[in-house]
């Protein structure tokens, strides 16, 4: 018979519940962390800074998506104690689609950062397009850029340089601290959106970005550990007009089809952002979802770490 050690015990009988997950002293003892640093909507919610989701690994910040409030939002996680996301070592970021929700703060991600002493050049992966976007806000801003590197103030001139990657889908990025993959994801009109699957050494997390019910995502969670995806609810949508309602079926996911979508996909946890909501409340959502799906599942808010 095999031996049953404390250990084994241990594992079978202490369960991690969503209140440690969300724990923000707990995820100092893994080499992962996940910061919802914008969990919000084109709506000018102040309690919801626009989309924008951080993964640290031993300290070194990757950023998705860069909504309004982004680099003040990552000043408050850090605050929180997640010290990775300290404003000088945002050097990286992975753009889902180039919505103005998801890419309004990216003259901030530029700038605030190479102002505050970031001493390294910013790595920009993103649709084709996020270029363009890039090289018009650097022409914007020449003037700015002009006086901080050429008049009295101090100043690192690497963190104004910006490196842009326009990618397509399949391995877009490696390092020592992780592995990111893109995938479609089919986001109405849009000719390019991306999906994104982050492999660290102890974590497996996959986001949706903006997304209809896509089997894209169902393949690159498989199983994941959390699978972080926008969602509208059912119950909302019925008090749409029609017109929104052909908007909102064609270009994002419902509560219905999401808890379709999680039960094949099977994550560990899933976290809900981007939620649409339109007068159902966050309780009502998740019932909507927990009608659907049996697996752990929470309401994500902005400044909540995983």
């Amino acid at each position: 018979m095999r031996k049953i050690t404390l250990l084994t015990l241990l594992l079978i009988c202490w369960p991690i519940n969503s209140q440690s997950l969300s724990n923000p002293s707990l995820p100092a003892q893994r080499k992962t962390q996940i910061a919802l640093l914008g969990a919000g909507t084109p709506n000018a919610d102040p309690d919801r800074s626009g989309p924008a989701v951080a993964i640290v690994v031993n300290d070194t910040p990757y950023v998705i998506d860069c909504g309004p409030g982004v680099v003040r939002r990552a000043a408050a996680a850090e605050r929180k104690g997640v010290k990775g996301l300290a404003v000088e070592k945002l050097r990286r970021l992975f753009i889902t689609h180039l919505h103005s929700d998801h890419s309004a703060g990216l003259p901030d991600f530029i700038l605030t950062p190479a102002v505050l002493e970031r001493d390294a050049p910013l790595e920009i992966y993103g649709p084709p397009g996020i270029k363009a976007m890039t090289d018009h806000i650097l022409k914007a801003y020449a003037e700015d850029i002009n006086i901080r590197l050429h008049g009295l103030e101090p100043s690192m001139p690497r963190g104004y340089v910006v490196n842009v990657h326009e990618i397509k889908t399949g391995v877009v990025y490696r390092d020592e601290n992780v592995t990111v993959k893109a995938f479609p994801v089919k986001h109405g009109s849009w000719r390019h959106a991306l999906g994104f699957r982050f492999e660290t050494p102890d974590r497996v997390i996959v986001i949706s970005g903006d997304s209809a019910p896509t089997g894209s995502v169902i393949e690159a969670c498989n199983g994941c550990d959390v699978l972080i995806h926008e969602v509208y609810s059912t119950a909302g949508f019925a008090r749409r007009p029609p017109e929104w309602q052909r908007y909102h079926s064609s270009f994002h996911t419902s509560s219905k089809e999401l808890a379709e979508i999680a039960t094949k996909a099977r994550p560990g946890l899933l976290i809900l952002y981007h939620q649409l909501l339109w007068g159902a409340t966050p309780e009502q959502l998740l019932d909507e979802i927990k009608q659907g799906y049996q697996g752990r599942v929470v309401f994500g808010n902005d400044l909540e770490i995983f």
